[in-house]
């Protein structure tokens, strides 16, 4: 299947709906726990882990860092660097953007079976995966990242003469 025929949707998110959203995460995550440490999935999961680190005085952060994506193409996650933690990640909390298929999520939750994975956003494929999420969008969505985008110009529907 390719890219045009998967994606039937796209939706942006701006700086500020992420912030947003990250810090509704952060309120959820606070009444399901005490963590120790916070987990990013690199890249997509860096800047909703520093929020939720922010908002929750979480001091000790980490990466995880899995490759699947290409473009608007997803293929095997390939672990680039691992992660460790005690206990199967007990009291740590692992943050990612998105959970797509779940094929990512899979991964890093058998490196840390015992941590709290959450995101921002899910799918339906993914939502298995994760412990919690703020957002699902449908399956076709692509969803633009205010990482992945910049502000241009837009001309006028109609212009002066």
């Amino acid at each position: 299947m390719g890219v045009d025929e998967r994606y039937h949707a796209t939706y942006s998110i701006s700086w500020d709906r992420i912030h947003q959203d990250c810090k509704m995460l952060a309120a959820r995550l606070y009444t399901l726990g005490t963590w120790k440490q916070i987990i990013g999935v690199a890249r997509g999961g860096l800047i909703p882990a520093a929020i939720v680190a922010r908002e929750l005085n979480i001091k000790l952060m980490d990466t995880v860092c899995v490759s699947s994506y290409s473009a608007k193409r997803q293929g095997e996650p390939v672990v680039l660097k691992d992660v460790q933690a005690p206990d199967g990640g007990a009291d740590c909390l692992i943050i990612d953007d998105l959970v797509d298929t779940g094929k990512t999520a899979k991964v890093v939750r058998n490196l840390l079976p015992k941590a709290c994975f959450a995101t921002v956003y899910s799918k339906p494929e993914g939502r298995p995966f994760v412990d919690t999420f703020i957002m699902e969008v449908t399956q076709d969505t692509w969803i633009l990242f205010p990482w992945d985008s910049e502000y241009s110009y837009s001309k006028p529907i109609v212009n002066d003469r």
